[in-house]
């Protein structure tokens, strides 16, 4: 493996499966199925999911934004259970960690002791976003990432990388197998929000883009095999 340590990023609208929202167990089954071979492998993971499968405040009509943003950090914590509850109970340690307090369900985020967690050999879900309004879960993972330390911060999408324009719309998109972060920024490429990217850049954090979705793609990319898309200097 490339990468001793990783921050997996998902969106919310990967655990709701075929359902149109809320969360489908079998799709759950079939990320974290995908997760343990590179946990077995060695390979210390953190992991950041979505909750756009229940809410996403930016596009809450009418609401204030800090209060959706609010919910939809809820809806993160949701998630963080479902996954831990997958995780479990297919024989692999994880905890959860919340950037929102929510102590019945999670300890508060600790840098040192999701590092802790993580030497023992267990993977951490980090719920709550950053525990602020008008951030979002991207640049939630970016710092989750640098806090533990990561080697690199892996976003799961439903495309299989970063193109020049939107592939389910343009026949003639153009994609990258690898791409700099300032080109990311200066022709908004909309991967990642342009915090998360500015953050990455800024302490030299390489992004990977791949789909999640097509079987092996996770293992392809920590062994080098190429894979999504890479974003670095």
């Amino acid at each position: 493996m490339i990468y001793k340590t990783i921050l997996l990023k998902l969106s919310g609208e990967a655990l709701s499966g075929n359902k149109e929202s809320g969360i489908d167990r079998d799709a759950a089954v079939k990320i974290i199925l995908e997760v343990i071979p590179i946990i077995k492998a060695g390979v210390r993971l953190g992991i950041v999911v979505g909750g756009g499968n229940f809410w996403r405040g930016r596009d809450a009509a009418g609401f204030d934004r800090a209060f959706a943003d609010s919910i939809g950090m809820m809806a993160t914590v949701m998630n963080s259970i479902a996954l831990q509850e997958v995780f479990l109970s297919l024989g692999v340690e994880a905890e959860i960690m919340s950037a929102v307090e929510v102590p019945k369900f999670a300890p508060a985020i600790s840098p040192v002791k999701s590092r802790k967690f993580l030497d023992e050999g267990k993977s951490v879900i980090f719920a709550g976003g950053t525990g602020a309004p008008f951030v979002s879960t991207d640049t939630a993972s970016a710092m989750r990432a640098l806090e533990i330390k990561a080697d690199a911060l892996l976003k799961a999408t439903l495309v299989d990388g970063v193109y020049d324009k939107d592939p389910n719309k343009y026949s003639d998109a153009k994609k990258y197998d690898s791409i700099s972060y300032l080109k990311v920024i200066e022709d908004n490429l909309k991967v990642m929000d342009l915090a998360a990217i500015s953050l990455c850049r800024e302490n030299s954090l390489p992004v990977h883009i791949f789909n999640l979705t097509k079987p092996g793609a996770l293992s392809a990319v920590l062994n080098g095999m190429p894979e999504g898309t890479i974003i670095k200097e």
